[in-house]
């Protein structure tokens, strides 16, 4: 774990691996953000010349590294690109204020230096530094950007007889802080305890399917509640029968691995508002029956990061102490075909009562958090909220880095996007057009699991929607395309899971226990 301290020493006389400075794109070239003034002292008042000459323009994740002169102590400097000089005048004025950087900007670029320092074991990090919320920013991106996850190498940090590899930034210290402030010290436990279980879901999402099964992810979640006094109550096969959960257990039907339903409840003595958070937990989709094509099987490991954010983000609420009762569920199947799966035209009893015709059993993360949304609405929490990677069509309309965002309340799903504009992760409203909920009419059930094929994401948010308790607020996040990056890894996101939606649920939660639900 990359451990994180607070530090008022002068960057000339900490000793580190490397120092770390912002550097931003002017008008005329390469201007050096506020916390940079010692080290450019060092090079006698010419590291912008000197970045600008090696070719360097201070874009957004750009990263130039420059051994050190005499005066400091670490051997090397990094300069990471921050982008253009915020507000910069046509004049050609670049003069610039630690003010002028958003949260999201230094959390790039923490995160773009922590990843380009991998094997190091201690940086500083002296970037603009304006109030306690830029101190948490610069922790948030440095502790995700230093993140791995090599437990199957052979280098792995947990193999015992491995040989020695690279392993992550070990130690981030940040310069310009205050150790002894209240808000400082706040901002960074908030930025650990958050980016410690976004991490956790990272790597639930990149364990594979063969170690990740529904009982396996449901005992990581009952270990995590108990050490952090989170209730919890796991419903097996035979609990999920007795109750009727056609959804899950329908989904669950082709694979060795039986489906759980995991319900994790953090309450707070001072709460009085309640979230409910569920997420879609399929820990391997094949597609069941309805077979993937090939190409579109290798990363459906991450068919549970829906889940993996819930849990997270629960585990991280609990942490951080906050007045609001939180419950989480995590809806986990195993979506397989055999000879007892679910086929195309059968029909489910979901747990609401309402019957279900199955016309593409790839379409199943809409069945089970069909069955979680119901169970979750009848204890009538103020809002409830699905996180989910659904649909390729979401994909389709938003790209690989963006969110959408369904809701049968206008207003609750601009909250949403504020909300997750606030915590710096991509996201878009997104409608629910009436006429699209025809499409799903069947003359054998109520309701069919498919609708038309233009506006897949859209279609699916209103299948959702009729499981949703009467009266209830609701929001849907379809996490299908920034859960996993397939491509190189950017900022502070790496190559593979990347817990999307954990800070965005933190975030509401914060939000709610101040009394701002939206």
């Amino acid at each position: 774990m990359t451990a994180l301290t607070l530090s008022t020493a002068a960057a000339s006389g900490l000793r580190a691996d490397a120092i770390v400075v912002g550097v931003a794109k002017g008008t005329k070239g390469p201007v050096l953000a506020p916390g940079a003034e010692a080290v450019d002292q060092a090079f006698d008042g010419k590291l912008a010349a000197l970045l600008e000459t090696l070719g360097a323009s201070g874009g957004e994740g750009e990263v130039s590294k420059l051994p050190s002169p005499t005066g400091l102590k670490a051997p090397l400097v990094l300069a990471v690109g921050l982008g253009a000089v915020p507000g910069a005048p046509a004049d050609g004025d670049d003069t610039t204020t630690a003010a002028d950087y958003t949260d999201e900007v230094l959390r790039t670029a923490a995160g773009t230096a922590a990843r380009a320092l991998t094997g190091a074991k201690k940086a500083a990090f002296a970037l603009p530094i304006a109030d306690a919320e830029a101190v948490g920013a610069i922790a948030e991106g440095a502790l995700l950007g230093a993140y791995a996850f090599d437990a199957y190498k052979e280098t792995g940090r947990g193999n015992k007889n491995a040989s020695k590899g690279k392993a992550p930034l070990a130690e981030i210290a940040v310069l310009g802080a205050k150790p002894r402030d209240k808000a400082h010290k706040a901002a960074v436990a908030r930025a650990l305890a958050v980016t410690e279980e976004l991490n956790r879901a990272r790597d639930l999402v990149n364990t594979p399917p063969n170690d990740l099964d529904p009982e396996a992810f449901a005992a990581v979640a009952t270990a995590a509640a108990k050490e952090h006094g989170i209730k919890v109550q796991v419903l097996d096969e035979k609990a999920l029968t007795k109750g009727g959960y056609g959804g899950i257990l329908g989904v669950g039907a082709g694979s060795a691995a039986g489906p759980r339903l995991v319900k994790l409840s953090y309450t707070h003595p001072d709460a009085e508002k309640h979230l409910a958070y569920i997420g879609k937990g399929i820990t391997y989709d094949s597609g069941g029956i309805s077979l993937k094509p090939a190409g579109h099987n290798e990363t459906m490991k991450c068919d549970m990061a829906g889940a993996a954010a819930v849990f997270a983000s629960v585990v991280a609420v609990a942490r951080l102490g906050l007045a609001v009762n939180v419950t989480g569920w995590l809806a986990l199947a195993e979506n397989m075909p055999s000879g007892s799966a679910t086929r195309p035209g059968d029909v489910l009893r979901m747990y609401s009562g309402k019957t279900v015709e199955v016309l593409n059993t790839d379409a199943e993360g809409r069945l089970v958090l069909a069955d979680a949304l119901a169970k979750a609405s009848e204890e009538e929490p103020d809002a409830i909220v699905d996180v989910a990677t659904l649909t390729g069509a979401m994909m389709v309309a938003l790209g690989n880095r963006t969110f959408g965002i369904n809701a049968n309340d206008d207003a609750f799903r601009a909250s949403i996007h504020e909300t997750a504009e606030e915590a710096g992760e991509a996201a878009w409203p997104m409608p629910m057009p009436e006429h699209l909920r025809k499409g799903m009419d069947s003359p054998t059930a109520d309701i069919a699991n498919m609708g038309e094929r233009m506006g897949g994401g859209l279609v699916a948010a209103l299948f959702l929607r009729e499981f949703v308790g009467e009266g209830i607020t609701w929001a849907h996040l379809d996490i299908a395309g920034p859960a996993f990056n397939e491509g190189a890894p950017f900022g502070y996101t790496p190559k593979g899971g990347t817990g999307s939606g954990v800070r965005t649920l933190v975030r509401l939660a914060e939000r709610t226990a101040a009394g701002d639900l939206g």
